[in-house]
Formats: structure tokens, C-alpha cells, sequence
């Protein structure tokens, strides 16, 4: 996609994005898993691997709505990476935990992933990548965490 003259830097972020998205999707349909969109990240970013995640937690952690969230699970739980079980802190509430096929493909998106930042590192060099991570981090509040959702 051409980008205009001197495009602004949410532009340029959104580009990325949109490019970095689509190779882990790419390096994914390959690695044997075509059927998972970029869109589904909303879920597999901000589960919680061993033990779920309630549906409303998963919404807020994306920062999208509950319904919006739900019918990302819906599909997912379609295709067999996730299932709703009773939570066991509440019988009334459900969770949405990971299933075998979920963790198989949690754990070759984090291969897919190391794949795409190792070959940005090389196209940028070390010293422009650490500057470019830091750079997001700083924008997006994130310096000094250490969160794995």
C-alpha cells in the first residue's frame, strides 16, 4: 500500500502494524494454522495461559466490548483453540481457557513472532531496533513493565 507524502506517525504506526500483522499471519497459515486472523489476537495476547480468563477481563484487557470480545471467542471456540468451562472461583461465570490445539498454536505464534523481530533487528541493525522498541515503549507507557497477560 503507498503511503502519502510525509505521512504522520499514527499513519506510520498503523502501516506497521497492519505489515507486521499480516507476515505473522502469513508465517502462520505456513506453519499450519490458516484458519487464525489477525483479529484473534484480541484473545491469544490477553488470556490467561494456565488458568483463563472471563470473558468480560479478556474484553477489557483488549479494550474492546464484551460483545465484540464474543464473538471472537465464538469463533475461536469454533475452530477448536479455545472452550468456555465453569470458573471455579464462581460456578455462575464461565472462563474461556486455551485448549491443546490453543497452547500448540500460543506457542508457535511466539516462534512466528521471534521469527519477524529477529529479521526486523537484522533489516534495522541493533543499536536503530533497541532505539525503536524503546521509542514504543516509552510512547505506548509501557517502560519498566513487565507484564506477560
Amino acid at each position: 500500500m503507498a503511503l502519502v507524502a510525509d505521512p504522520d506517525l499514527g499513519r506510520l504506526l498503523l502501516e506497521a502494524h497492519r505489515a507486521l500483522g499480516a507476515e505473522l499471519v502469513a508465517s502462520l497459515a505456513e506453519r499450519g494454522y490458516p484458519d487464525v486472523r489477525a483479529g484473534h489476537a484480541a484473545v491469544f495476547l490477553h488470556i490467561d495461559r494456565r488458568s483463563g480468563t472471563r470473558l468480560t477481563e479478556l474484553a477489557r484487557r483488549a479494550r474492546m466490548t464484551k460483545q465484540g470480545m464474543m464473538l471472537v471467542v465464538d469463533d475461536l471456540e469454533g475452530q477448536g483453540y479455545v472452550r468456555r468451562v465453569r470458573d471455579p472461583e464462581d460456578g455462575r461465570a464461565k472462563v474461556v481457557r486455551l485448549t491443546a490445539k490453543g497452547r500448540r498454536y500460543v506457542a508457535e505464534g511466539r516462534r512466528a513472532t521471534a521469527a519477524i523481530e529477529a529479521r526486523a533487528r537484522r533489516d534495522l541493525g541493533d543499536r536503530r531496533y533497541e532505539t525503536l522498541r524503546d521509542a514504543l515503549e516509552e510512547l505506548i507507557g509501557l517502560e519498566g513493565e513487565d507484564g506477560d497477560a
